[in-house]
């Protein structure tokens, strides 16, 4: 098939562009690149078939909707987004822009070329607010607590609006923390690229709260294998793409620490204003619907992404 990648030089869509390729697709990589890098797609782009195609475009102006116009994928995957809670809270006019309007854009653009379905990149970590019981399924109230989460809730809504009235079908994958290699270690999100990073200039690593907090904690190729697997299924539902296992984050720094051969405690400070402090999914609707489950344990996820940091 030809797809499109929105966001697709990011650090997920980079990953996901290179499964595309190498199941044999034709793949158009939107990024505005604000926060991805064309180093993501280095090895995807020097493949001689020239099977994908760079386009620096941002979502929140009508070129995504000329592009779509012009290239008819038969699959978008909507990943472009602002990804930080929290610049949505210091600015959710922008958060609102890039994540509503651009994905309106990409919607419209889909539906007037006739594309075949959209799977878009939501948030599980956000859309279900202080959750009621963990693990969290898709039936949990969506109450959202910041502008991103918000957001993401409402590019749902409107999907399943261009569905049952204009026909343009779609999935929404509620990712959990996603971490592997390519995540950006400079922003205040990612906190294993944060830790990776860190451990390996031999830093103590800071740890917000009593690092009792928890989280659900997904390899970045595992979540590709679930967008993969829903181009073809999956049509009108939301699907969680976690792991269902609890982790806090001072076991996560804990077993990093020990991977990475770092002896020293981590650092503590007070935790961070509207920090949850337990978050974990319930993946068994992807399981029914997607075939899909996570297949890499976290500590081999997590050598994998040390030594990938390690190599740079």
């Amino acid at each position: 098939m030809r797809v499109l990648v929105t966001g697709g030089a990011g650090f997920i869509g980079s990953t996901l562009v290179d499964r595309l390729l190498a199941e044999g697709h034709d793949v158009d990589v939107a990024d505005d690149l604000s926060s991805g890098s064309l180093a993501n797609l280095t090895e995807a782009r020097a493949q001689r078939n020239q099977r994908c195609t760079f386009h620096r475009i941002d979502i929140r102006t009508t070129a995504i909707c000329e592009l779509i116009a012009h290239q008819k994928p038969e699959l978008i995957y909507n990943l472009a987004a602002q990804p930080s809670v929290v610049v949505s809270i210091d600015q959710p006019v922008l958060d609102a822009e890039v994540n509503i309007i651009g994905s309106l854009n990409v919607m419209t653009g889909a539906l007037a070329a006739g594309t075949q379905k959209v799977i878009f990149a939501g948030s599980g970590g956000t859309l279900y607010g202080v959750p009621e019981s963990v693990p969290t399924r898709e039936g949990h109230p969506q109450h959202p607590l910041s502008p991103y989460g918000v957001a993401k809730k409402a590019v749902g809504d409107y999907l399943h609006y261009f569905r049952e009235i204009q026909g343009l079908e779609y999935t929404v994958l509620a990712l959990a923390n996603v971490y592997g290699p390519r995540q950006d270690p400079h922003g205040e999100a990612g906190v294993v690229a944060i830790f990776s990073n860190k451990l390996l200039v031999s830093e103590r690593p800071t740890i917000f709260g009593d690092g009792e907090q928890t989280r659900d904690f997904v390899f970045v190729d595992d979540v590709c294998d679930a967008f993969v697997r829903a181009g073809q299924k999956g049509g009108g539902l939301i699907m969680n793409i976690g792991t269902g296992v609890e982790t806090s984050v001072q076991q996560l720094f804990d077993t990093m620490a020990s991977v990475a051969n770092f002896g020293e405690p981590a650092r503590y400070s007070p935790a961070r204003a509207g920090e949850l402090r337990r978050s974990v999914l319930d993946p068994g609707r992807a399981g029914i619907h997607l075939g899909w489950k996570p297949w890499t344990d976290l500590e081999a996820g997590l050598r994998r992404t040390i030594d990938w940091f390690r190599s740079r």
